[in-house]
């Protein structure tokens, strides 16, 4: 059965790359969203703090309300939550080139395996299934987008997209919700 209320929406790319520069953050868009992602897989809090904690900089103000981090903030916590799999990475659109796209998916996939360490720890209680995924968003986050591409090319980062989206969703399942769920049990 579909929710009767869609997730919230990322905020543009481009609002939140501007928003970045403003701050003087060294990360882009692509990366930061992957670390926001991973942050609240790995069972991170959703907190007015998160940019500090997520970052691993506690001189970082919190985010003004409303604004293109805290709606990205707001959109992450949604969308991960979301049971329908509303779950979107913030990456550019098929309009862009693929070099660019490729590199900012393995942006987001370097971002996630920072947010997710710093929030789960390094030994964190995965399945089989959660184990694989990491190590394969790690083998990801390794690479190099390369400067050319055909159709072909085109379709593997569809599907490359697509793992890391499941992956993701898979590893907050395995951390943050199973976690949540063994808390209401006690």
């Amino acid at each position: 059965m579909m929710s009767a209320v869609p997730s919230p929406e990322l905020p543009a790319l481009d609002d939140l790359e501007d928003a970045i520069r403003a701050r003087g953050l060294g990360v882009g868009a692509s990366e930061l969203h992957g670390a926001l992602c991973g942050w609240l897989a790995g069972g991170g809090a959703d907190s007015p703090r998160w940019l500090a904690q997520v970052l691993a900089d506690d001189a970082l103000q919190a985010p003004e309300a409303g604004g293109a981090l805290d709606r990205l903030r707001a959109a992450s916590v949604a969308q991960m939550e979301d049971r329908d799999f509303g779950f979107e990475l913030l990456i550019p659109g098929a309009e862009a080139p693929l070099v660019e796209r490729s590199g900012a998916l393995f942006d987001w996939c370097r971002g996630f395996l920072g947010g997710f360490g710093l929030a789960a720890g390094q030994a964190p209680a995965l399945g089989e299934d959660s184990r694989e995924a990491l190590a394969d968003l790690a083998r990801l986050a390794a690479a190099v987008p390369q400067e050319e591409g055909d159709e072909e090319d085109e379709q593997a980062l569809a599907e490359i997209e697509e793992f890391v989206r499941v992956a993701a969703l898979l590893l907050h399942g395995d951390c943050a919700m199973a976690a949540r769920h063994r808390r209401q049990l006690h």
